[in-house]
Formats: C-alpha cells, structure tokens, sequence
C-alpha cells in the first residue's frame, strides 16, 4: 500500500512537472531508470541533459554532493526504496530546476534542509525519524506545494514552522507512531491531508484533528480495538466545532460494527459532505443499531460503502440496512459487499441516488412497498434479479430516469405486465437472459437502450413504438436480419455487432433513414445480391459504418469465405432479374446467329453427330454399371434427416420422388426399419441397401443426427465408389464455425460445396427439384428399365419460354 501511495503521487506530481516543460519545445529531456539494479552508490555516467532520474528499489545508503552536480536540468528525482539515513538537501543546490524529490521509505533518522526555489514536492513518508524532520528552513520554501512526512512523534511546534505555507497536499506516511498532541493537524494549512496508519493505532484524535484541518481528508490503515475506540468516542463531544472537511474518505478500515456504528455518528455531525469507505472489515456482536443513531444536524449528502467483507454471518438486517435507508440523503451506495437483501422505512425518503451493485439482491427486494418519489438514479448490476416486469412495477413509484439492471438473471414472460415510469429515459439490460418478449416490456419514452448479450432472435412486430429511442444496442445476441426502425423513427445509433445477420433486409433501408452510426461488424455476412446494399452503403457513407472494413468480412459463399465486404464486388446485371434476362436474350441471339453461321461454312451436323455417338456409348457403359448395382441393392434411396425437418422431407421431398405405383423405392428410417435394431445400425444398414443416400441437412441434423454418421465415413470405404454416392440437400444455412471439430467429414464436403441448396425463393424450386433428379440418376430408370420422363418434363418446365428444349436420349 506503501508503494503504491508513493507511485500515486508521483505519477500526480511528474504529470504536472513535465507540463510545464511541454512548453518549452526547443528543451531535449531525457527521463533515466535505473530502478531495481541493486546499486549502491549513484552511476557517475549521468547525461547532463537529465531531466527524470529513477534510482528507486536500490542498495543507496549515502549521497554524495558530487552524485548531482553534474544535472543542471533534474527536475524530477526518485529516491524510495532505498537505505539511505541521512540527507542534506543542500546535495541538491546545482539543481536549480529540481521540482520533485522523492525519498521515502528509507531508513532517514536526520535531515538537513536549505532553500530550493523550485522545488515543490518532497516526500519523506516512511522513513524513522523520531520526530516530524521540520525546522525554519523548511518555512522558506515558499513555493512547496507537497510535501510528505514521517515520525514517531508529531508535535504542535513543529508544523508551527510551516503554518505559513500555503499547501496543496500533505501526506502523513508512518510507520510508527508513539505520541501525537492534541490539536496539532489543525496547524497545517493545506487542501487534502492524507494520514497512513501503522497497524493497531488509535486514530480517533487524528480523525477529529483531520475533519478540522483540510477539505479533503483521507485516512489509511484503520484499524482499532473496541474498548479504546469508545472511550475515546465516550469523552468526546459528537459535534465538533471548527470542522473544515467536506470529503471524507477511509480506506482499509477493520473494525467492529459498533466502531463503524460511532464513526458515522461523529462524521455526521460535522461539515462532511461526501463520506466514501472503501475495502471495510467488520465483525462481532451488533448492539447499536439505528434507533440509537441521531439522524440530526447534519449536511451530509453522499455516503459510499465500497468492498465490504463481514466477519460475522448472521446479521440483524433491521439493525444493518435501516441505519443506511433510514439517513434519508441524496445518494447512497453500498456496492460488492455480498449484501442479500435490504430494507427501507415505511414512509417516503429523498433518495435520488442509490448503487447496490456487485451484491446478491434477489426479486424480494421488490416485495414489500418501497417510497421513493424523488429516485432519479438506481444502479442494481451484477445481482440475482429474476423478474423484469417486477422492478418495473416498483419502478412506478419513482421518478427514475436512468436504471442500470446489466448482469442479472432478468427474463420477462409475455402475460406479465410492465409499469414504467414516464420520465425513465436510460436503461442497461445488457448481460441477462431477455428473449425477443424484452421488446412488449419498454419504457415508452425511452432514449437509450442496451440490450447487449441477451437472446435476443428478432425484434418483434407487435410492439409500441419508441419514439425517442435514439441508441439501441443488441450486440452479442442471435439476429439473423438487420433489424428495421418502423417503431424506432428517431434512432441515430444501433449496434449489431456479434451476431448471426447473414444478409440486411429491405425494412432496414426503408425505414433506418435516421440512424447515422450503425456497427455490424463481426457477423457471418452472406456475400451475395441480398447483401449489395448494405456493401454499398459501407463504401460510400464515410464513418457511418463503425469498424469498417476490418470487421466486415464474408463468410458465405465459401468462395469468397475471408474476403472483407469492401473487396467484394457484385455486378448490377447479377443482381437485377430484369436486366439479367434481357442480357440473356441478346446473347442467346447472338449465339443463335453465330451457330448458324457455323452450321452454314463448317458443317458443324457433323461434328453434332459425332457427338451423339460418344454420347450413347458412355450411357451404355454407366447403364452396364448401375445395372450390376441394381443386382445388390433393394431401395433407390435412402433418405436422412431430423425429426425436426420431418414435415418437408414427407410433403415437400418424397411426394417429387414417389410414384404412387411405387416405381422410386425410398427407404427411410421410420417406415423401412428392423425391429431391435439401435438407431446407427438401422440407418447404416439403410444406406448399404440403397443405391443412392440423401442427407437433409440443417442445423438440428447437424447437432442431433450426424454422429451415427460419422464414424461410419471415418472407418468404412463406401460400397458404392462413385463419388456421388452421397447427395447433400442444405435446407438451412449452416455456418462452418458451427459444425463440430469432431466431425471432419461433413465440414469437408461443406468446404467442397458437394450440396444442393434448398432455395428462399419459391420461383427458384423447380431447378432444384431438376439438379436434385438429375443427382440421383436413378429417376432416369424404372425398376424395369423403362424410362421415366419426370425429369425432363421438370427441367422443360423451368426452360419454358426459351429456345431450349430436352431431348431424352436414353428413349431414343
């Protein structure tokens, strides 16, 4: 604690140092650490131009006048952590721009001063002085501003010497302390006085002694045993005159709750203001509790608890919490101290700030009638909160306009009714387990909203419209669509970033016309026509776009997988049907045109027979193939899907590829499966009886149905060795990132594109239904070798209109 005081204000102090040299560019300076190198003496090395000099955590035990005297531009010198006994500041007199000198926490007995007009800030904290190390010349330092001291004995006549200097910060670090006169402190004059304890050391002078001497008091290490404390607090008179301290601030404090319970009433009763204490230990037996506390005579406004650990377990809530509710103050905050519950009085308390975050509230805080008419601020982060709707209802009573509710455990049910206060304009619920019904339970006024890491799948039609929301944060949810602003018209800022938008909607560009920062980086972007706006809105609207184009990157097609949006380019004429068909038209006639041509001067019948022949042969050949096959196997198909995908696959799959005379025999596993067998040995031994296997694949197969699949490819050689064995049909976009790494197989064949995508668009269907029969080959055939026409007539269907028609060669 020491050691980081002393880096405190260093690091304060060298700040200020080193603004006043930043304007005086011409100046080299040159800052030199030679920190934690076990020296014992000064190097004699030093550059002249010196400016910071670090020889803090050394072995330096003595300095010499010659160790300096070559550093004319030393304005900051760091001695602690060092041996030094004694030091005559007159080592320092050929510094004349020395502003900063650091040597505490070492082993001073005696110091020697002389007059330095420029030095400003001393430290001699933690040394062994037996007394306060001030005299005379220590009062013509006019221009001190800091200084810290140390000493077993602290007397009225030594900070007499310097009850002329008008200081900024004087800061007591002891080590020991043995005898302090009363009415000593309130000698100095200075703005902040901060007080470092050694350990058991009554300070109960010293605190009152502190309130009378500075603005700003800050004491460390408190800690004290009972007996002493009260009678000090028995002797004394609980209203303290000439008090000056309006910030009050204790810090590592251990003590009984009756001590903490007299420590507030002394405070109270003075000139303090804002009362923090931070990192508090109590424990033992309650006896005072708030009946006995006088909540009179005071200006006390703020009062913070901060890090609070109880010895004790079984508290008396009533003797605890009302003693804080009942000071009836403007803010209040009692955060990480494990708190369960907390109470209030039955009448109205002016509370406009209250902070119980990092605690373990729970919804029962809410149960019992709480008035707080003027409550402006409440922050409850980080509890076991359950019910949204039910802080809402106490919220009502209120006139809150900023509620902090991030990392509970908040959900909210459709049938439970919200009641929100009308003047409520900010609101984290970042952090919770909201779903999509978070949307029907919203203040209606409200401005700023987050929303982050929730689960959070689209935002509802049916809602209210918020008419003055204008930031809205659902990063870290699970969107698959930029959300539209129908019922958010002023919204400026929405953050969508983390989530699973794969392509933005047309809502978004019709009815986001206001928002004028947008951060959707981080999302697995489809690259395809439906993502052209959005592309073309990152490009062209210069920071509108937060984290473009690092975070912007594609992750389908699996071709342009990695490829950031900006990189990517989709052609107008790729993307806009109407003018895709009349590019097509025109090419198709001009081809036409040039075929003719051909046919005309380079008898190209010819060549057309020619390739009718190889044609028929190659069928011969793949027909000798599948008739071999067709010997040892019982079913055309095998089909493999999720329960979850049932209602396509019996009404949308199997009604394309079953006759009703039964000529395409499918096998599934519900209507062709052995009784007593497990599930994998059914659907395996469904596949080696089929002559083709079709996998329906989506999400929910993926996670549920593919580990009877897996280790069959990883082990087993397919009996069919033609390549297209396997036919993958994708019914839903299935990121790579979430197929397991245990399954190596399917994310090669995703990473191949080995799959027939089941299309969005209805118009498209008729192709898919062409290549899937096509796929299959074994549509093309009867089980008597007829031919089946389905295929030819689907894929005429698609053509109509065209130039192109199907010829069925195998029923030449």
């Amino acid at each position: 604690m020491r050691h980081i005081r002393s880096i405190y204000i260093f690091c304060s102090i060298v700040t200020s140092v080193h603004s006043g040299a930043s304007e005086l560019p011409e100046e080299r300076e040159l800052t030199t650490n030679f920190s934690s190198m076990s020296l014992r003496k000064v190097p004699e090395d030093l550059s002249p131009i010196t400016t910071t000099l670090d020889l803090s955590y050394n072995l330096l035990f003595q300095l010499q006048h010659s160790d300096f005297r070559s550093l004319s531009k030393l304005k900051v010198l760091i001695l602690c952590h060092n041996r030094i006994q004694e030091l005559d500041i007159k080592t320092f007199e050929f510094n004349k721009e020395l502003r900063y000198l650091d040597v505490s926490n070492n082993r001073l007995k005696r110091v020697t001063w002389f007059p330095l007009a420029d030095l400003r800030h001393v430290d001699l904290s933690f040394n062994d002085f037996d007394a306060v190390p001030i005299c005379v010349e220590t009062g013509n330092m006019s221009q001190l501003e800091t200084l810290g001291l140390s000493g077993a004995k602290i007397q009225k006549s030594d900070f007499q010497k310097i009850a002329h200097l008008h200081l900024n910060t004087v800061f007591l670090g002891l080590r020991t302390l043995s005898h302090y006169e009363e009415g000593s402190l309130p000698i100095l004059n200075t703005r902040k006085l901060h007080i470092v304890l050694p350990a058991n050391t009554n300070f109960w002078v010293l605190l009152q002694d502190g309130i009378k001497t500075s603005k700003t008091l800050e004491v460390t290490n408190i800690d004290l045993q009972k007996s002493q404390f009260t009678s000090y607090g028995s002797q004394q008179n609980p209203i303290l005159e000439n008090a000056k301290t309006s910030i009050l601030l204790l810090n590592k404090v251990d003590l009984s709750w009756d001590d903490l319970f007299l420590i507030f009433q002394l405070v109270w009763h003075t000139s303090v203001e804002y009362f923090q204490i931070q990192h508090v230990t109590f424990g033992g037996k309650v006896y005072l509790d708030h009946n006995s506390f006088d909540y009179s005579n005071t200006v006390m406004r703020t009062v913070k608890l901060e890090h609070v650990h109880f010895k004790i377990f079984n508290i008396p809530q009533e003797s605890v919490y009302l003693l804080f509710t009942k000071m009836d103050i403007e803010n209040l905050t009692i955060s990480d101290a494990q708190m369960p519950h907390m109470l209030f009085p039955m009448y109205p308390t002016r509370f406009q700030y209250l902070n119980f975050a990092n605690n373990i509230l729970t919804d029962d805080v809410f149960k019992k009638s709480i008035q707080l008419p003027h409550l402006n601020t409440l922050i409850l982060k980080d509890n076991k909160l359950e019910t949204l709707s039910l802080v809402s209802c106490f919220a009502s009573n209120t006139s809150l306009r900023h509620l902090d509710l991030s990392e509970n455990l908040l959900q909210h049910e459709n049938d439970e009714n919200c009641l929100w206060p009308e003047t409520l304009v900010t609101m984290n619920l970042s952090f919770n387990k909201l779903a999509d019904s978070v949307f029907r339970c919203l203040p209606r006024n409200i401005q700023i909203l987050d929303l982050n890491s929730n689960k959070i799948q689209t935002v509802p039609q049916e809602i209210i419209h918020l008419t003055s929301l204008r930031e809205l944060n659902l990063a870290f949810n699970f969107l698959t669509d930029l959300p539209g602003c129908s019922h958010f018209r002023r919204l400026s800022v929405l953050n969508v970033e983390m989530n699973l938008i794969l392509s933005s909607s047309l809502d978004f560009f019709q009815s986001c016309q206001e928002v004028k920062t947008l951060n959707a980086g981080r999302n697995p972007f489809r690259c395809t026509c439906e993502l052209r706006d959005f592309i073309q809105l990152g490009k062209y609207s210069e920071g509108m776009m937060v984290g473009w184009s690092d975070s912007y990157i594609c992750e389908y097609p699996l071709n342009l997988k990695g490829t950031q949006l900006k990189d990517v380019h989709l052609p107008e004429i790729s993307c806009n049907t109407g003018l895709l068909i009349v590019t097509i038209v025109v090419v198709m006639l001009v081809l036409g045109m040039a075929v003719a041509f051909c046919c005309f001067h380079f008898d190209l019948p010819w060549y057309l027979r020619m390739l009718r022949q190889w044609t028929q042969t190659w069928l011969r050949v793949r027909k000798t193939t599948q008739e071999q096959l067709r010997r040892s196997v019982q079913f055309h198909v095998c089909i493999s899907y999720s329960e979850h995908d049932s209602a396509w696959v019996k009404y949308e799959l199997i009604p394309r590829l079953e006759k009703e005379d039964g000529s395409v025999l499918i096998c599934l596993h519900e209507g062709n499966s052995d009784p007593g067998q497990c599930m994998t040995e059914d659907a395996i031994n469904c596949m080696e009886k089929s002559h083709k296997s079709i996998f329906v694949l989506s999400p929910n197969f993926v996670q549920s149905e593919w580990c009877h699949y897996e280790p069959y490819f990883a082990h087993h050689n397919l009996s069919h060795e033609s390549p297209d064995y396997i036919v993958l049909i994708l019914l839903e976009p299935i990121p790579l990132y979430c197929i397991p790494t245990r399954y190596p197989k399917l994310k090669a064949l995703m990473e191949k594109k080995a799959y027939l995508e089941w299309p969005q668009d209805r118009r498209k269907c008729g192709l898919f239904w062409a290549n899937l029969r096509a796929a299959l080959h074994v549509s093309l055939l009867d089980t008597r070798g007829t031919c089946e026409p389905q295929t030819f007539t689907e894929l005429n269907e698609v053509f109509r209109g065209s130039a192109i028609s199907l010829i069925r060669t195998d029923c030449l």
